[in-house]
């Protein structure tokens, strides 16, 4: 499979490791270092983006321009979903994106969204997420942390949207994001009451398992088309 590389950052880097490491060609590197871009680059059977949020969008919609199907990896551009909608229909293309490609991360979500429903309904308690990752990390909170809180959103009646650091009202969900280095990921849900604490946390100890996670969607996605998520890739309840 050859693959063209959309930024090269850490973890850019990490995945160019790992699909060597798989058998695949990274055919060109597009960074904001060099002078390749979507549009030139060598012929390629699949994009894996991860550069910063204010790029994300136009990356995708070169990917589309070009019939390249994209893994899009960034995240904090969410905002524009609609409009990464109406571009991947309109240009028949394959988009594929995660707020996190590590599959156990991704059977975390899940395991959040189970608890939000054990949980739904018992009084006395209040939800709060703590999201810390590396200082290089441009976005607060993290995509992981926003996917964590809407799944509790979607399963917990007492929480209606979510807020960065403080709440304004008893049904806002607060994520506190904390920037330390060299901390890949760490997400910690807790449920607080005056009797006990429940928590639930992922720690991510390299980059590795997003990396990983990113390269098999690539794999996974070549015969696919239209806007896709783990829950496509992965395919559990």
């Amino acid at each position: 499979m050859k693959i063209l590389l959309v930024g090269y950052g850490k973890m850019g880097q990490v995945i160019d490791t790992i699909a060597r490491q798989r058998g695949h060609d990274v055919v060109g590197v597009v960074d904001v270092t060099g002078d390749l871009t979507i549009a030139n680059a060598p012929p390629a059977d699949v994009a894996i983006e991860f550069t910063h949020p204010e790029s994300a969008v136009e990356n995708i919609r070169s990917c589309a321009a070009r019939n390249l199907p994209v893994v899009v990896g960034t995240t904090g551009w969410i905002h524009r979903l609609p409009e990464v909608k109406a571009l991947t229909a309109k240009n028949d293309a394959t988009v594929f994106y995660s707020s996190n490609f590590s599959l156990g991360v991704n059977i975390f979500f899940k395991l959040n969204e189970h608890l939000a429903r054990l949980m739904n309904g018992l009084p006395g308690y209040d939800i709060s997420i703590d999201e810390t990752h590396h200082t290089q990390k441009k976005d607060a909170p993290s995509g992981t942390a926003i996917t964590l809180a809407e799944g509790i959103i979607k399963n917990h009646l007492q929480k209606k949207k979510w807020r960065l650091d403080e709440a304004e009202t008893p049904t806002d969900l607060v994520i506190r994001s904390h920037r330390v280095d060299p901390v890949p990921g760490t997400h910690v849900v807790s449920y607080e009451s005056v009797i006990d604490s429940i928590e639930i946390r992922h720690t991510a100890h390299s980059r590795e398992g997003f990396a990983t996670g990113a390269v098999l969607v690539a794999e996974w996605i070549l015969d696919k088309k239209g806007l896709l998520t783990m829950d496509d890739f992965l395919q559990i309840g």
